[in-house]
């Protein structure tokens, strides 16, 4: 596992509002991106998503991701970290996306929940970060 440098761990903090970015594998090796909000557990970002969705199939199939995170105030400062999905669950799903969005809305509840939606919470080791 590698760690975040000290002088970007604020990224990850839960009063910054920095999306992450992130790149998973397609199944002819094409590469797909998406916006993501995300927290830390311990030195592990935490992501979530729907059963089914595109993110949620590349994964399975292959945990490779990147990530970049920039700094909101300023763009020219992130984190571009790649590494591996090592955890898939969907036990504390729904109540991680309601956390995340309280963080990045206020909102206690997360709005956009569909009745049929699984919720899926994937724990991503980093194993390669550079900071600029």
């Amino acid at each position: 596992m590698k760690t975040i440098p000290e002088s970007h761990r604020d990224l990850l903090q839960d009063d910054k509002k920095a999306f992450a970015f992130l790149a998973t594998v397609m199944k002819d090796g094409t590469p797909q991106l998406t916006p993501v909000w995300f927290n830390m557990q311990g030195d592990f970002i935490l992501i979530n998503s729907a059963e089914g969705r595109v993110k949620d199939r590349n994964i399975r199939a292959n945990p490779a991701v990147a990530i970049t995170i920039a700094d909101p105030g300023d763009p020219y400062r992130y984190l571009q970290i790649r590494g591996r999905v090592i955890d898939i669950s969907a036990q504390g799903a729904d109540d991680h996306i309601d956390a995340l969005a309280f963080k990045y809305t206020g909102n206690p509840k997360y709005q956009w929940r569909s009745p049929n939606q699984k919720r899926i919470k994937y724990k991503i080791l980093a194993e390669k970060v550079d900071a600029h």
